[in-house]
């Protein structure tokens, strides 16, 4: 176990230790000579120039900011042609913010592709930026600038960046901590990854521990060193490490301290659960040693997990020691087992993590009611972290981060380094949601792909859909709209043929400006909100003869719009059917919107216009309808202004019942004569118009006026409907023989019925009669009997 503790060193109760992670890739490297930026996480690293020292340089005196891995293999490089910068950091969505002394925030991806900027407002730009610091919060990245003003301006989220004053720094002579010596200034400070404690250091070499809010003090610790550190960063959160010249210090809230040498300029970053110490030739990992690593391996351990990992190795070589370890821990195997499995993802090397899992399986073998998961989780997590460390990815992950990240979170951030066959390799190793896995992995990838303009567009929109086919939930539009973006509208035309929606289709082809495809997409799917949309967006944009011609060799688009027309805009309506020579529909249109005229005169003027247009139809029939209804509404004019009465909008029929209620026999007559209505009609109007005038004395006289076209019985109906059998008696008398039985039984006179039938000799009629009788018609039965009786001795 020596190789394992070697380089263990003690810091009062616990222990520390270094691991080099990567020997870095880069070449030629002096971190001398850079100011650096290293993103937390494993994330990538940041090298610019720094200024304010002398350096040979050959070709563009231009600065570069370079981007690497945590391995040190260079990602990309940005040659930087703006302001002077003055602070370079990384946001947690691994974006590189570049903080110009003029305030502004320039932001680039991975890849050193702008994305945008912002700028931390006007008295920043004229008073100039003389620091900055990036942080982590809930909210997001934050950024806060102090101008040479000495006054400081702060946004929470650089997503969404609102600047906000703070208040003025303090003056000289103002204590921050509660220090017990004599001070004159703090020269460096640095706050933990948690943002819960507090290191400052002092002009005299005291470095202070506390809490973040100074309320509490763990302890001052003389470094004997009044040197301003080069740089001070928290280790996890249970030390604090200074970096000197060639010697780093860490300190512990108990003063326990621990010395290293370093032979190189280093670049501290601080972690979660540790340091990670950047230096020109490697990549090392500065952490305390977990509990669980120090139960298994520390000298001189009896824990259930040390003696278990004890016995799985003579196990393995053989010896029979391996029964009397396992004996010795019989009752507490299950936290043996549990022991070698925590201990195995604190480890950091693939060779000791598998002899704790090796040690964690043979234990396994002893318990009969042993659960699988965590074992199972934990070789699952190690198998992840383990592909994502490997020096061509260079993400140096902890256990503990990749549980604070989050693995979807992992797999976004291979994703912006373009990693795309592992990530879905981790997606379906973890059976994660396509969803959320290797469908988004896929879209993303599609996205990257339409960006490479030296490819042909058909053999880029063929990969893809070969790719995609057969993934659910890929929204082709989306990587359309990528390609569109990057001005390959040919390639989107051809991604959106894979789109199934056409929804989806349609608003991008109209972006594009491909509106007759987008409005043959739209008819063909049978939307007609989407037709309407792409018909509604075509007439804004084009002039109207163009668009007519445009629908015109569409005919569902074209009715479509006829049909919106017709309830909205009745104008548009008609100049569509003069540009189509419909004069039908032009005429019933004018018709129509006739009647919604308030004034007479544009109603008069609409029907003659429609009448021409029938006429033009050779609709002859409409034509004349509509002439006729013309002088109609002449007449009812000339009617209204006579006798001040409303005809206007009766029909024909009605202004004649109108004018027989009211007495104007004469005008009705003459009505019916302009308008040559029959006389069968006329007098079914004039009878019924009577009766319900309750004209009786009229109605007599106008059934005496001269025969009847339509004979005496309507007389008696309509009588009857007003409940006047005594006028309706009247007329029986005018009715034909064969009518006469009926006439009687419809006013309730059965006797005389009853006698009229027996004069015409019709045994049907009586029959008819008889079946009108009730029980209180039984003396006039008996009647009916006799008289059928004697009409039949008479046979």
């Amino acid at each position: 176990m020596a190789h394992v503790t070697g380089d263990w060193n003690p810091l009062g109760q616990v222990f520390y230790r270094k691991q080099e992670i990567y020997s870095m890739g880069w070449r030629d490297i002096d971190l001398d000579k850079f100011v650096v930026a290293a993103a937390p996480y494993g994330g990538p690293i940041a090298l610019i120039r720094d200024e304010t020292k002398l350096v040979r340089v050959q070709g563009s005196i231009r600065p570069v900011i370079y981007i690497y891995t945590s391995s040190g293999r260079e990602i990309s490089s940005i040659r930087w042609n703006s302001g002077h910068v003055i602070h370079l950091g990384w946001s947690c969505s691994e974006e590189l913010l570049c903080v110009q002394e003029d305030g502004s925030v320039l932001v680039y991806d991975i890849f050193g592709q702008f994305k945008r900027t912002f700028s931390m407002g006007t008295e920043a730009k004229e008073m100039k930026v003389r620091d900055c610091r990036i942080f982590n919060s809930h909210q997001g990245t934050g950024l806060a600038v102090m101008t040479s003003s000495y006054r400081i301006f702060m946004v929470n989220n650089v997503d969404e960046p609102r600047i906000r004053r703070m208040a003025d720094v303090p003056g000289t002579g103002t204590v921050l901590a509660p220090v017990s010596q004599q001070v004159e200034a703090y020269t460096e400070m640095a706050v933990s990854f948690n943002n819960k404690y507090l290191a400052l250091f002092t002009n005299t070499g005291l470095l202070w521990i506390g809490s973040s809010d100074l309320e509490r003090a763990y302890c001052e610790f003389d470094t004997k060193c009044p040197q301003r550190p080069k740089q001070l960063a928290w280790c996890g959160t249970g030390a604090i490490v200074g970096y000197w010249e060639n010697i780093l210090l860490m300190v512990g809230p108990g003063k326990d301290y621990v010395k290293y040498n370093v032979d190189s300029t280093v670049h501290l970053v601080p972690e979660l659960d540790g340091l990670r110490i950047l230096s020109n030739y490697s990549h090392e990992f500065l952490h305390k040693v977990p509990s669980v690593v120090e139960c298994v391996f520390k000298i001189g351990s009896i824990e259930p997990g040390a003696m278990l990992y004890e016995a799985s190795r003579e196990f393995q070589n053989g010896s029979p020691k391996a029964d009397e370890y396992i004996r010795m821990i019989q009752d507490r195997l299950q936290v043996a087992v549990d022991q070698c499995i925590q201990a195995a993802g604190c480890e950091h090397e693939p060779t000791t993590q598998r002899m704790l899992l090796r040690a964690a399986s043979f234990g396994k073998c002893f318990l009969s009611d042993m659960n699988p998961e965590p074992f199972v989780r934990m070789c699952r997590m190690l198998r992840v972290l383990n592909s994502v460390r490997d020096f061509t990815i260079g993400i140096p992950l902890s256990c503990a981060q990749l549980e604070q990240l989050s693995m979807p979170v992992l797999t976004d951030r291979l994703v912006l380094r373009r990693q795309y066959p592992l990530a879905i390799r981790i997606c379906q190793y973890l059976k994660m949601p396509d969803a959320e896995g290797v469908s988004r992995i896929l879209a993303h990838w599609a996205c990257y792909k339409v960006q490479q303009t030296h490819v042909d567009d058909e053999l880029i929109a063929r990969s893809i859909n070969e790719k995609l086919r057969d993934t659910p939930g890929i929204s082709y539009s989306e990587i359309a709209a990528k390609a569109a973006e990057c001005g390959r509208t040919e390639l989107a035309i051809r991604l959106l043929e894979y789109e199934p929606k056409s929804a989806e289709q349609v608003p991008l082809l109209m972006k594009m400006g491909r509106d007759q495809l987008a409005l043959a997409k739209a008819v063909d799917s049978g939307d007609t909100d989407l037709v309407y949309t792409v018909v509604m967006h075509l007439k804004e944009k084009l002039t109207l003869g163009d668009f007519l011609m445009t629908i015109r060799n569409l005919p569902t688009a074209q009715s479509l719009y006829l049909q919106y027309c017709k309830e909205q805009n009745r104008e548009m309506l008609q100049d569509l059917y003069y540009q189509e020579d419909n004069f039908q529909e032009s005429a019933n249109c004018r018709v129509m919107d006739s009647y919604n005229e308030t004034r007479m005169d544009e109603r008069l003027r609409a029907l003659q216009q429609a009448q021409e247009a029938y006429t033009k139809a050779r609709n002859e029939f409409a034509a004349k309808v509509t002439e006729e209804q013309v002088r109609l509404l002449k007449y009812q004019m000339r009617l209204e202004e006579e006798l001040k009465r409303p005809y206007l909008d009766l029909s024909l029929h009605d202004t004649i019942s109108q004018l027989t209620t009211e007495g104007n026999h004469k005008l009705a007559e003459q009505l019916r004569k302009e308008f040559k209505v029959p006389d069968k009609r006329f007098w079914w109007l004039k009878i019924q118009a009577l009766a319900e005038g309750s004209d009786w004395a009229e109605l007599d006289r106008f059934a005496k006026s001269k025969k009847s076209p339509i004979g005496y019985e309507p007389f008696i109906d309509v009588c009857l409907k007003h409940q006047n059998r005594y006028e309706a008696n009247k007329y029986v008398g005018r009715i034909a023989d064969p009518a006469k039985v009926k006439a009687y039984i419809k006013i309730g006179n059965l006797e005389q019925a009853a006698e009229t039938a027996m004069q015409q000799r019709s045994e049907e009629d009586l029959n008819l009669v008889l079946s009108k009788c009730t029980s209180s018609h039984r003396v006039l039965a008996e009647k009916i009997s006799t008289m059928k009786a004697q009409l039949s001795s008479k046979k």
